[in-house]
């Protein structure tokens, strides 16, 4: 599959059909299409002698889908950044990347300097460009499509390469998952996460590869319950893509049911565990609809595995007391389950889950030191692949794969990897705090919230309301999803015999 030319026939298809609505703004595929063709012509005119990626920032507008695809169509790689994200992070991420232009499609933050284009300036763009992009400017498959940043253990975020190939071959595995490509053209796709968030990449590429149309889920929206709500009716979604965690909160409205999404198709989870307890209340609210749960980083393009939750598989796990299976590995991918050594274990025994295949990422942007720690290659079926190191534990029975959550000190909250020490690096930022452990609340073998135990000078104030101004005070520096839930002060760290903090004796304070 090449994604830019299924999205160029469903412009010459039906030009007129919605492919992005978000708010009470829509773009058609002929939009689109046209679009990101003149946008495209200008980047490439005028930062003909560079491919460096392209920062592009805002939130749910879908210019950000143009600007998207300008950068492709131009040959350069994009890095999505979302409002949500702080200030200090986005402008980190900037200067890694030092790109030539950064298009700013929503959003207040001061550049401070950047060669930066508003989206006034880039519907002027569009709308004067003459030239016409040449489909031999595209990028090639071995480029970068999309670089995402996320959680790096120093504080800073890290950039995880995909290129055009790597989502191609996804697309052609994440088209047909719940039914066939063909099945889903004209579809309505539901949006939740932002497209800073690589769960992002299932629904919306998934959709336009489909020719169906894609609902954003505003911040607004997600804000107010009543207006999520009246969106979902609106919508009429059929394909639903999001976390567990997204649908336990909707299913906390009992009118969040079968009569609210009534051609509801199907659930594709992502990013996180799926319980046994979502599942159940899945299957009561949404009577024959199809839950699907998938599996897989950042670093092999969204997901590698999946598989369809049957009442049957339900109760097979249920009584045996086990966590949901994540499933079977998409075609052209490998995983296997390796020990310290590297090597290949039976099934049935608990390892490092190793992605072999052809999605996985080329590595790091601009970080050899990291990409060497945890890519490698090797071969498979006659052929050399690139393979990942994912940190995550798991298991195989009956060529299904259990995850069984992390090695190191890497978790998964409501759907966002989160590397703890990012976390615990940035709180030691606070003069105030001397020492910070972070532990994760873990309950069905999923995580349910952060706990930091801190210790540092109180300065006259109650343990609490110490607790209370650091968490205020991380907002400027951490987004909300990474802050702890509680902050809570203690006189100090408990040691381990290896002199490391004792995270297995907080755990127990919890």
């Amino acid at each position: 599959m090449n994604i830019l030319k299924e999205i160029k026939k469903f412009s010459k298809i039906n030009k007129d059909r919605i492919a992005i609505h978000s708010g009470d703004t829509c773009l058609s595929y002929g939009q689109l299409d046209d679009y990101s063709d003149r946008l495209a012509a200008w980047l490439n005119r005028e930062y003909k002698e560079s491919r460096t990626p392209v920062i592009v920032y805002g939130h749910k507008n879908p210019y950000m889908i143009v600007c998207f695809l300008a950068c492709a169509k131009s040959g350069r790689a994009y890095c999505p950044q979302d409002i949500s994200i702080p200030d200090q992070r986005v402008l980190d991420t900037v200067e890694c990347v030092e790109p030539d232009v950064i298009l700013q499609v929503e959003g207040n933050i001061d550049f401070a300097g950047a060669n930066v284009k508003k989206l006034s300036d880039i519907e002027k763009i569009i709308e004067n460009e003459t030239e016409i992009i040449d489909e031999s400017c595209w990028v090639k498959p071995d480029d970068n499509y999309y670089i995402i940043f996320t959680s790096g253990s120093t504080g800073k975020p890290k950039g995880v390469q995909i290129t055009f190939d790597c989502l191609n071959n996804y697309l052609d595995w994440s088209t047909n998952l719940g039914s066939g490509k063909e099945d889903k053209e004209g579809k309505n796709f539901g949006n939740q996460a932002p497209f800073s968030f690589d769960l992002s990449v299932m629904d919306l590429y998934t959709c336009l590869a489909c020719g169906g149309t894609l609902h954003t889920l505003t911040k607004k929206m997600q804000e107010n319950y009543g207006l999520m709500y009246e969106h979902f009716e609106k919508s009429d979604i059929n394909v639903w893509v999001s976390t567990p965690s997204f649908a336990d909160m909707c299913m906390a409205d009992r009118k969040f049911n079968k009569e609210m999404l009534p051609n509801l198709e199907m659930f594709l989870f992502c990013g996180e565990v799926l319980t046994i307890s979502t599942v159940q209340k899945l299957h009561e609210r949404f009577p024959g609809v199809k839950v699907i749960n998938t599996y897989g980083p950042t670093e092999s393009t969204v997901a590698v595995s999946d598989v369809l939750i049957t009442s049957e598989l339900l109760d097979e796990m249920t009584v045996k007391g086990k966590s949901l299976p994540v499933g079977h590995e998409k075609p052209g991918t490998w995983l296997e389950i390796h020990n310290e050594k590297g090597e290949i274990l039976p099934e049935g025994q608990q390892g490092e889950i190793i992605i072999i295949g052809d999605t996985v990422s080329t590595g790091y942007f601009g970080r050899d030191d990291l990409t060497e720690k945890a890519f490698f290659k090797c071969v498979r079926g006659g052929r050399e692949y690139r393979a990942y190191h994912t940190g995550d534990a798991g298991y195989k029975v009956g060529g299904q794969l259990f995850y069984n959550g992390r090695i190191d000190l890497q978790v998964k909250l409501n759907g966002y990897r989160i590397e703890i020490e990012d976390i615990e690096n940035n709180m030691l930022k606070l003069p105030q705090i001397s020492h910070a452990v972070v532990i994760p609340n873990v309950k069905e073998g999923k995580v349910k919230s952060l706990t930091a135990f801190v210790t540092g000078e109180l300065g006259g104030r109650t343990p609490q309301e110490f607790g209370r101004e650091i968490k205020k005070e991380l907002k400027d520096i951490l987004p909300i999803y990474m802050i702890p839930k509680k902050v809570k002060y203690i006189e100090e760290i408990p040691m381990n015999n290896n002199g490391k903090a004792d995270r297995k004796y907080l755990g127990g304070l919890l």
